[in-house]
């Protein structure tokens, strides 16, 4: 007999830099949810990758000097290596820069156009390079800035095409609050106030400022813009429109798409309503998590961001206390829809009380007095109590609310209802006093009866932990003597799975109990150190300064010498790019003097559209000289940054032929 198909996604990681703790909760939870799907016999697949297009993505490259490709194949491989420690089982890795997804989106694109959907403008607005997204005046925050990533944003005016939105609005509206497709639910509400109900706007899908994207097919110079490129890979890695994969038949529509609730509106909204335009089945759910946060300095909870330089690196925390310890820290921790603080000492915290002092020492205990008062194989003769039933009807309840859990993606109640299963079985040994019915030779048939009950409870508790826990869970298996079979999932709804004469093997101890205050400490240093450096390097970003780094100043020059300098304002009349030069741009200047022509190597920083109306300082007395034939007459004065060149631009109430001084 066939299985049951069960499809399951990640978004697909932007690789704007290494890779955080942040970044592990949906992949983890994705994990755990297809591991638990295999262990109840369906045939998954789970889908991860990387979104490797755009002008961030572009601009960071020629910063470091390579191609994009070669700039992202570097930090891909980091995501790859930390889902190999973190013992991610995907099934199937997209990166946006295979050539059938390429391929795939241009179809689409194609496809979109020829329905009508998709039309020719111009796009003029207000744009974030780093969330790669265009708002509206209304959805700015408060100090006017990027409502995600509260970053500045900058006007943007250019040829576009443009996805309609509107002729979907109201099936969108309908499957946001008549359906189950959004979890939680509770923020189908909030979508809808904030983006369906003021009117859906036509999306930008396309840019001519880039080159780092899909060319788009039947007009050059367009690349696809964002969404439609990344939100394919869910059916493109299928093989939907290309031949690399044959698998979209049988596995779409999705079973569960997770997201962090940051770029929910695009999977709620845009991803709908380009498959309804595409007429094609709908993802049954789309599953919407909170941040991993910490507490700022000044107490408040702040995203953990890469950008913000407050990141976790799970490289060291898995070094120090294991995979498995960090995977269920994370997953336990978030209630769907809900953010999770982050702190050392809410981590340890939560090892040495839930997987040292409850799992671990259950396993631990039970073993130990297997060994202990059988020689670690137990009779079979066994005397049962009144009390067993109480008992066995509290574990074999677990495996239902655990399914129901699983199925509605609340990995936290899942795991909670486990740890109900695992404190009963230490609550039955202080019950049970199995260290006293061990002096009575006489009891021992009632002793071998609680033993077994409680191997039995370990047995099924770390079967349905596998999952979350898979690297932990075996070594478990092995030391209260558990098959394979003994922990298929068909036998963990029922007890006397185990042998009546199981062995047990004493092994290593599961969860090391943690010193908190010691290696808080330990751990502070290391993380406070790499902070540190991160917020140190944001904060120079921000302020358009070069790093912490020590800086060199040019010999000393004389008042005298700067007087030689003429620093005057300008306003940018027009701008070209130099034909056969990538970097440099030729700038029309009205300079209070009549004008004049200058070539800047700015090009990669700046598209002619974002510098035309601008003021700025220009150095007016420098030599004029010839830039590829071009005649170049002064300087404009810019600033290094870590992100490359930044234009010293001037207030715009400050008249052309300003002297700065």
């Amino acid at each position: 007999m066939s299985k049951k198909p069960f499809y399951i996604t990640t978004p697909i990681y932007y690789p704007s830099g290494n890779p955080h703790i942040g970044h592990c909760y949906t992949t983890v939870a994705c994990d755990s949810i297809a591991r638990y799907k295999r262990m109840q016999g369906y045939d998954v697949m789970f889908l991860t990758g990387t979104d490797e297009h755009g002008l961030k993505i572009e601009q960071k490259a020629a910063e470091a000097g390579v191609s994009p490709k070669e700039y992202v194949d570097v930090i891909v491989e980091q995501f790859q290596k930390l889902w190999k420690y973190m013992n991610i089982s995907y099934d199937r890795y997209i990166r946006t820069t295979d050539d059938y997804h390429v391929e795939s989106v241009q179809k689409i694109f194609k496809e979109l156009y020829d329905r009508g959907y998709i039309y020719k403008g111009e796009y003029s607005g207000k744009y974030c390079t780093p969330c790669e997204s265009f708002w509206t005046d209304s959805q700015l925050d408060e100090n006017g800035c990027c409502p995600e990533c509260h970053r500045p944003v900058k006007f943007a005016k250019e040829e576009a095409y443009f996805f309609k939105m509107s002729p979907f609005a109201e099936r969108i509206e309908k499957l946001l609050t008549e359906t189950d497709y959004l979890r939680p639910k509770t923020r189908a509400q909030e979508l809808v106030n904030n983006f369906i109900k003021p009117g859906l706007e036509d999306l930008c899908v396309s840019r001519t400022t880039f080159k780092w994207g899909v060319p788009v097919t039947f007009d050059e110079g367009h690349v696809v813009y964002v969404w439609i490129d990344a939100l394919s890979n869910y059916i493109t890695a299928l093989g939907y429109l290309n031949d690399a994969h044959s698998d979209f038949e049988k596995f779409w529509p999705a079973d569960v798409h997770m997201v962090a609730k940051d770029i929910m509106r695009f999977h709620a909204i845009i991803w709908p309503a380009m498959l309804m335009a595409l007429e094609l089945p709908l993802p049954k759910h789309l599953a919407v998590h909170g941040y991993i946060t910490m507490q700022s300095k000044s107490g408040e909870s702040v995203k953990m961001s890469k950008s913000l330089g407050n990141v976790v690196d799970p490289f060291i925390l898995g070094e120090r206390y294991g995979c498995d310890s960090i995977r269920y820290h994370i997953l336990r921790e978030m209630a769907l829809g809900a953010d999770s603080l982050f702190s050392n000492e809410i981590m340890m915290n939560r090892i040495n009380s839930d997987l040292a002092n409850g799992f671990g020492n259950l396993v631990s205990r039970t073993v130990a007095m297997a060994d202990k008062y059988f020689g670690g194989t137990l009779p079979a003769e066994r005397e049962a109590a009144a009390i067993d039933d109480d008992f066995r009807s509290v574990i074999l309840g677990l495996l239902p609310e655990v399914d129901k859990y699983v199925d509605e993606t609340k990995i936290k109640q899942a795991l909670e209802t486990i740890f109900e299963g695992v404190n009963r079985a230490n609550k039955y040994i202080d019950e049970t006093e199995p260290w006293k019915l061990g002096k009575d030779e006489a009891m021992k048939p009632r002793l071998a009866a609680v033993l077994y009950n409680l191997l039995e409870a370990i047995r099924i508790t770390s079967a349905l932990l596998a999952p979350f826990m898979p690297t932990t869970m075996p070594k478990v298996w092995e030391q209260i003597g558990a098959s394979a079979e003994d922990v298929k999932y068909e036998n963990l709804g029922r007890f006397d799975v185990l042998p009546a004469d199981v062995t047990v093997h004493k092994g290593e101890i599961l969860f090391p109990r943690i010193d908190v205050d010691k290696e808080i400490d330990e751990l502070n240093a290391i993380l406070t150190k790499n902070m540190e450096a991160a917020q140190a390097k944001l904060s120079a970003e921000e302020k358009g300064e070069e790093s912490a780094a020590p800086i060199e100043l040019a010999p000393e020059i004389t008042i005298d010498d700067f007087a030689k300098v003429e620093i005057r304002v300008a306003k940018v009349i027009s701008c070209e790019k130099v034909k056969k030069s990538d970097k440099l741009l030729c700038l029309q200047l009205d300079d209070g003097m009549g004008g004049r022509q200058v070539v800047s190597g700015i090009a990669q920083y700046y598209s002619p559209e974002d510098l035309i109306g601008k003021k700025l300082q220009l150095i007016a007395n420098l030599k004029p000289v010839k830039l590829r034939g071009v005649d170049s007459n002064g300087m404009i004065c810019a600033a290094d940054t870590p992100d490359g060149i930044k234009v010293i631009f001037v207030d715009d109430s400050i008249p052309v032929g300003s002297k700065i001084r």
